[in-house]
């Protein structure tokens, strides 16, 4: 049981960063249909300012407070991720509104690939170290071990999500945004400025990259150019997973999504004796990823229609 309870705290807090870059996916998806597939590298992008800032604050003054290095990290990378997300929308996306999908999607990949390079010039091959600043207190819960860093993740999240959903759902933007997921013409035709509509839904689900990258990197301490490859691919198959388009869809497949991986590494491992332990647990994520596309295409909470922004 000790066992048990301990690898679904880990799923629950990978599965929170997997469900934050599922929003930025589900709701590119829900308003265009377009696959963001460099939104992974917009997590990384978010990552390595943060890391480079902390750093920089911590090795300039050792005093300085570990939750003020942090914040400060986040003031810079918030507006950045936001900057690089608009930037691609602007200039990669929009072009190809009424462009075939595979134009789209084939331009969502070289925007990937254009992100990774520019961050390796920028930042080198290397793996940056994240200043090990955060010194949390771990409790025991049934036996299992918790640290405050990762009840911080999953409260962050939490209230991340609430958020968002309270803003799709209770705001004007969020009403347009639903709108224009509907039916983009005739949105426009009732006074819906589309275009800033799109932009807000690449801003917030920027802005949430660069919480989901400060979050990895501060739990796992490095951080390098293409970790936003794997991660992505991962997020985009929570959104599958949930139902992409779905605000809870999204959620519900993120935390799905890293319960299955810690338990799949952690009790598949054991019972192959290491063979298919934690080196292995990608596989968990695609072999879910295929099984929903066979059996459950549209996720499993559905894609919803008018109201999937």
């Amino acid at each position: 049981m000790e066992i048990f309870i301990q690898q679904l705290i880990n799923g629950l807090t990978l599965g929170s960063v997997y469900a934050l870059v599922a929003l930025g996916y589900t709701m590119v998806y829900g308003i265009i249909g377009l696959i963001n597939f460099a939104h992974g590298d917009v997590v990384m992008i978010g990552a390595m300012v943060v890391t480079v800032v902390v750093t920089s604050l911590v090795g300039g003054d050792p005093n300085v407070s570990a939750w003020m290095a942090l914040g400060a990290g986040l003031l810079v990378a918030i507006p950045v991720c936001m900057i690089v997300g608009w930037t691609a929308e602007r200039v990669a996306y929009r072009p190809l509104r009424r462009a075939p999908r595979l134009a789209a999607l084939i331009t969502a990949i070289g925007v990937s690939i254009i992100l990774q390079n520019l961050a390796m010039m920028i930042w080198g091959r290397n793996y940056m170290s994240f200043p090990q600043i955060i010194h949390s207190d771990v409790y025991t819960v049934m036996g299992a071990r918790v640290s405050g860093l990762q009840i911080a993740i999953v409260v962050i999240a939490g209230a991340l999500m609430a958020g968002l959903t309270y803003l799709v759902h209770g705001t004007r933007l969020g009403t347009a945004m639903r709108a224009t997921a509907q039916n983009r013409e005739v949105a426009g035709l009732m006074g819906v400025n589309i275009n800033t509509v799109i932009s807000a839904a690449f801003l917030i689900g920027s802005a949430l990259a660069a919480v989901a990258g400060t979050m990895v990197t501060t739990y796992y301490g490095v951080a390098q150019y293409t970790m936003g490859f794997m991660l992505g691919l991962k997020a985009f198959t929570a959104a599958v997973l949930g139902g992409i388009g779905n605000l809870g869809g999204a959620m519900l497949g993120g935390l799905l999504l890293g319960v299955i991986e810690a338990l799949g590494s952690g009790y598949i491992g054991d019972l192959t004796g290491g063979f298919l332990g934690s080196h292995y647990q990608d596989v968990f994520a695609f072999v879910v990823l295929v099984a929903v596309l066979i059996f459950r295409p549209s996720g499993l909470m559905g894609e919803r229609v008018g109201d999937r922004a």
